[in-house]
């Protein structure tokens, strides 16, 4: 969810936001806030309201006055943002870790398949991020929505001819861009530590996602998403060395990596697979070949 809506900035807006992860933590923030007084239902509903609002006040106030200033600009504005993010997020709930319940409607497991349970509440995270992917493809492919959007950034002059504001379709793109960053927040928050390095820790995760799928490919970011979950899951509960899959190969390896363990190599599996990527395939699975590669 995280990713598809970095995806969706930057395909239709062509802003690789570097602050999307800061609106992540920020929605897990708010929505924890909301949670505590109104309950997880509406802290899901509105805490990805807020954000988007958040993030459609940036990029009118802000993003717009450096857009024609080029790439460089735009990421040294996003990247500037989400120093501020950060900050304020620590002035506001200080740097100690708040806690996110799962709503009593979704606890405990909902099947048990060859002796392990499977929580209700990821089934939950499941169905809501793929109905989030589907409900994008149907918007952006089917509807005259999607048509002024997708037109809006090929062919700005001629759309604002027919009448539509292209600025505002921007806005709004970004809005939902970053209130489904939000909502990713929201719903992430119970199984995960809401603390001010939460951002730092999931952001660079996201745009090995975004670059192993293909840049501006949602159906790409899914793919990644999915492949780059069950290497790590695999590689966690596995009992596995180095060194005895190197020697499956015929390889020898020094004692000191052979003894690393496939649980221990985890964390580095995502870069491992984008260097992969990068050099067999640069545009990623569903991403489009450029002419000059």
């Amino acid at each position: 969810m995280l990713s598809a809506g970095l995806t969706l900035i930057f395909s239709m807006l062509g802003v690789l936001n570097f602050a999307h992860a800061s609106f992540y933590m920020l929605g897990a923030y708010v929505g924890q806030a909301l949670a505590v007084h109104a309950g997880f239902w509406v802290a899901l509903v509105l805490a990805p309201l807020a954000v988007g609002a958040l993030g459609a006040l940036f990029e009118r106030y802000l993003l717009r006055r450096v857009h024609s200033r080029g790439a460089l600009a735009e990421l040294l504005l996003t990247f500037g943002a989400a120093m501020v993010i950060g900050e304020g997020v620590k002035l506001v709930w200080g740097l100690g870790p708040l806690p996110a319940n799962i709503p009593g409607a979704l606890d405990g497991p909902l099947f048990t398949l060859y002796g392990a349970a499977f929580p209700r509440y990821r089934v939950f995270m499941m169905t809501l991020a793929i109905a989030m992917l589907g409900a994008l493809a149907i918007v952006l492919r089917t509807s005259r929505t999607g048509l002024v959007v997708r037109a809006a950034l090929t062919h700005p002059a001629t759309v604002e001819t027919l009448g539509h504001d292209v600025p505002r379709v921007f806005t709004t793109v970004f809005a939902v861009g970053t209130a489904l960053a939000g909502l990713a927040g929201v719903i992430g928050a119970p199984l995960a530590v809401i603390e001010p390095a939460m951002a730092d820790a999931l952001g660079p995760i996201v745009f090995v996602v975004v670059v192993i799928g293909g840049i501006g490919s949602l159906s790409g970011a899914l793919i990644a998403s999915l492949l780059i979950g069950c290497a790590q899951t695999f590689a966690v509960g596995s009992t596995a060395s180095a060194g005895s899959i190197a020697a499956s190969f015929g390889i020898a390896l020094p004692d000191a990596w052979s003894a690393l363990t496939l649980a221990q190599l985890a964390p580095v599996l995502p870069y491992l697979l984008l260097v992969a990527m990068l050099a067999a395939r640069p545009h990623g699975f569903m991403g489009e070949r450029t002419r000059d590669a």
